[in-house]
């Protein structure tokens, strides 16, 4: 936005770029212009965050004085400079990818964004990794745009009764408080877009910029609309199951329409869960008319540049609809797809599936629309695995194409400003912007009293949030004067007692309560006189979560015990901006899911750039990052353990370990064993597990081999997209007819040998592998035995002997011969799971 569209004539040319500042995400992890906002309003600024909000708010008699200060003039110019130049300059893709890539365009697709308070798209960590998945990409310069949904009212508020009683809220969003703007088309009206699923319904677009990156949010809150359909994008994962579905046929299908009306032709397509899944069959569609094929053919073109991001830890998490609500909102659009409703349905179901009431399965839609799919951390990848597999029949669970990419966050955004200085004088202010694999030899340096001294004034800043939220609270709900007021907020914490956070959603796989399992020690522990703690808590439960809700309500009881009162906190309404200060504050951050459901978790990392320690479940990235010189573990992976045996480990680590640590001091007052620790924790596992290492993991394993890919199948009318749509068709109908009639298999002293008589039908010898298949074992490298193609067998049609021999370093009794099909275009078994194992 120019600044001449929001300011008069007269003061557009001295305030240049100011409204660019406000509208630009980017504020939220540049923090060039924090001065600027506070001098436009600095309450305001404090309590949202919020520079377009705090621009609109402002009088233009203030304006005026301001358009006359020299000084602000100065902050302004040199922010604004700084902005246009990080927007323009080189980084890490254009100088290691661009020139010799073909990837131009990567669109990521996601029901939720987590990137400011002012534009309140999320509901946790789905939704914040997406935002610092657009962030990290602005800063290495990734040709990345996203594609979400403008909701209304967003994510429910927190309040709470008398009784410790969870209360949602919602009140509505201001569009025009969001730094939004409207996408205009080349004539200059509101781009607006139509669906006919089953009905006409009418689409607009808005623009969140982030940095470099920028995020289209479709809306369908139009006068023209229904009124029903004018709240389909009310509440994000509000209402039923058709209101589901809605949004979903909205992000997907509508969001690829989007791209195409503004000329954005993707080469990837980014499945961040399978909420956005409908965009392979768009995208399919859209290839379909283009070049006049077939479905099967389009969705095997396009197949190739669509990746799937599962965030699920359960195969019960993932959306079903009921196939009837299905047929009533997509019965047109497969007539549209040139299908049955069969067909389309059977996109959504595990294969062979007879059950005409089988639910439509959105994570199976986008994995057989698909080229890759991966989970979130190591540990959520063999549990992917495991929950896909019913997708891919008779295959080794070691070959389920599922593999991974860790998550990270994005480090600028939840550093604080003491913990940025600092690691920018070991480092450099670039640091985050290109490959950070130096960073750990740059900053283990840093002196124990330099690590101290950042935690004391991030603590101190905890506290202080801490008292004003307490404040606030207690002045809403209490009739105490304003000096008894601030008698009670002074007492509660102090900024050098050793600070514990535990904040995220409250599910009951989440075990939020885990510490609360004998509260009488937990209050020992928070009111030993020698060695106190304090503890901070948030989080929200789902609306129709009561289990949940009643996890909360026990922590609001405990918070009430008279001799905790000053020691423990729950802080209302999680939020962004509490996560900030929790994450930058905190000495200690307690998870404990229960082992495998956290499919990665993202908060713990956020405190490592802080210097912040963990105390985790050995579960998603915590059982990657964890060794006993950065931090502590509840042993989760040795063996099952009850919770009441955790919640043991959990108070015995506190008593004997971890507080005494904190407190152990050396003569200078300093803890050496902490700061120790918080160096291994903050040099080996910040940039490891930051969204620039995720980001640039995503690109060099997926983006770029997947563009590839695709633009090989498109090339030359989709020729060979179109010949491998048919040799897939061809092997469905021909894998049947393959079949075996002699095998031998004999141990020839250290040599194991294997021949079988091979018979194809109507395929060739082109057309299969035959391989010798062993499950993985320790110390051996071959698992599987590729045997070449042998001789024709004298007078058969299509009948070869293939044989091979091996060293004999297994059992012969531990190798299976088998046939898959091949081809060099083909990814199997991710596109084909067609196998025979000859037993």
């Amino acid at each position: 936005m120019k600044t001449s569209e929001f300011f008069r004539p007269d003061m557009a040319k001295r305030l240049d770029g100011l409204a660019e500042l406000a509208t630009d995400c980017r504020y939220t992890w540049a923090h060039g212009a924090d001065e600027i906002w506070r001098a436009l309003n600095e309450e305001l600024w404090n309590l949202t965050r919020n520079p377009w909000l705090v621009l609109q708010s402002v009088s233009h008699a203030h304006l005026e004085e301001l358009a006359d200060d020299r000084y602000f003039l100065e902050q302004l110019r040199s922010a604004v400079s700084a902005h246009r130049l990080a927007l323009s300059e080189a980084r890490w893709f254009q100088q290691c990818h661009e020139q010799k890539a073909e990837l131009k365009k990567i669109a990521y697709f996601s029901m939720e964004f987590g990137l400011s308070e002012a534009l309140p798209l999320y509901s946790g960590g789905l939704g914040l990794l997406a935002g610092d998945h657009l962030k990290a990409a602005s800063d290495l310069g990734l040709p990345l745009v996203g594609v979400g949904l403008l909701y209304q009212n967003g994510y429910f508020r927190q309040d709470f009764d008398a009784d410790g009683n969870q209360i949602a809220l919602y009140p509505s969003s201001n569009v025009s408080d969001m730094p939004i703007t409207p996408v205009r088309d080349a004539n200059g009206e509101w781009l607006r877009i139509k669906l006919l699923t089953p009905y006409q319904l009418w689409v607009r677009v808005w623009q969140a910029q982030i940095g470099r990156i920028s995020l289209y949010l479709l809306d369908t809150n139009d006068p023209i609309n229904h009124p029903v359909d004018r709240c389909i994008a009310t509440e994000l994962y509000g209402g039923g199951s058709t209101h589901r579905l809605a949004q979903e046929i909205l992000l997907g299908i509508g969001g690829w329409r989007v791209l195409r009306a503004l000329g954005h032709v993707p080469d990837v397509c980014h499945l961040n869960e399978g909420h956005a899944a409908f965009v392979v069959l768009e995208r399919a569609r859209d290839l379909m008319r283009e070049i006049n094929i077939d479905f099967a053919a389009a969705l095997t073109i396009t197949r190739a540049g669509n990746l799937f991001t599962t965030h699920t830890p359960v195969e019960a998490g993932f959306d079903r609809f009921n196939p009837e609500l299905v047929n009533t909102q997509l019965g047109l659009y497969a007539k549209e797809l040139d299908i049955d409703l069969a067909t389309l349905l059977s996109l959504g179901r595990k294969p062979g599936n007879s059950d005409p009431k089988e639910p439509f399965n959105m994570a199976y839609l986008a994995i057989h629309g698909s080229a890759a799919v991966n989970g979130v951390s190591r540990l959520h990848g063999e549990v992917s695995r495991e929950i896909f597999s019913p997708l891919f029949p008779s295959w080794s669970k070691y070959e389920i194409p599922v593999t991974h990419v860790t998550n990270g966050v994005h480090v600028p955004t939840w550093d604080s400003k003491e913990a940025d200085e600092l690691w920018t004088h070991f480092c450099g202010k670039d640091r985050w912007l290109y490959d950070s694999a130096r960073l750990t030899e740059q900053f283990r340096p840093v002196s124990d009293r330099e690590l101290w001294q950042l935690r004391a004034n991030n603590r101190a800043r905890l506290v202080q949030f801490v008292r004003d939220e307490y404040g606030r609270e207690l002045n809403i709900h209490s009739n105490l004067s304003e000096s008894e007021l601030e008698k009670r907020v002074l007492r509660i914490f102090d900024p050098n007692v050793m600070t514990i956070g535990f904040a995220r959603r409250f599910a009951t796989y989440k075990r939020p309560n885990l510490l609360l399992t004998d509260p009488d020690r937990l209050a020992r522990i928070l009111c030993n006189p020698s060695r106190p703690v304090q503890l901070v808590i948030s989080g929200k439960a789902h609306p129709a979560d009561l289990p949940g809700q009643q996890l909360i309500r026990a922590w609001q009881q405990f918070m009430h015990r008279p001799e905790i009162r000053e020691r423990a906190v729950f802080l209302s309404d999680y939020d962004m901006i509490t996560a900030e200060f929790l994450v930058q504050g905190v000495d200690l951050w307690i998870n404990t899911p229960r082992r495998p459901w956290e499919a990665c978790g993202t908060s713990g990392m956020k405190i490592l750039v802080n210097g912040g320690l963990n105390l985790s479940e050995m579960d998603g990235w915590w059982a990657e990052a964890y060794t006993p010189e950065v931090g502590w573990s509840l042993n989760g992976e040795e063996g099952e353990h009850s919770d009441r045996e955790q919640a043991e480990l959990l108070y015995r680590l506190l008593e004997e370990e971890i507080v005494p640590t904190f407190y152990d001091r050396n003569e200078n007052g300093l803890p050496e064993r902490w700061t120790k620790i918080m160096r291994a924790s903050m040099t080996t596992l910040t940039p490891h597990f930051s969204a620039n290492r995720m980001a640039r993991e995503y690109t060099e394993h997926f983006y770029l081999p997947l563009s590839g890919s695709y633009r090989e199948r498109a090339a030359d009318g989709a020729e060979r997209g179109i010949g491998l749509a048919h040799w897939l068709q061809r092997i469905n109908v021909s894998w049947a007819k393959i079949h075996v009639t002699q095998v031998q298999i004999e141990n020839r002293e250290a040599e194991h040998f294997f021949c079988l008589h091979l018979y194809l039908g109507d395929l060739t010898p082109e057309d299969v592998s035959v391989q010798l298949f062993s499950e993985p074992a320790p110390g051996i490298t071959d698992s599987i035995h590729d045997v070449e193609t042998g001789r024709p067998i004298p007078g058969a049609v299509n009948g070869y002997v293939y044989a091979i021999t091996i060293p004999a370093v297994r059992p012969i009794g531990d190798y299976t011969p088998r046939i898959i099909p091949r081809h060099a275009g083909c990814r199997v078994p991710m596109e084909t799971q067609r196998i025979l194992w000859i037993k």
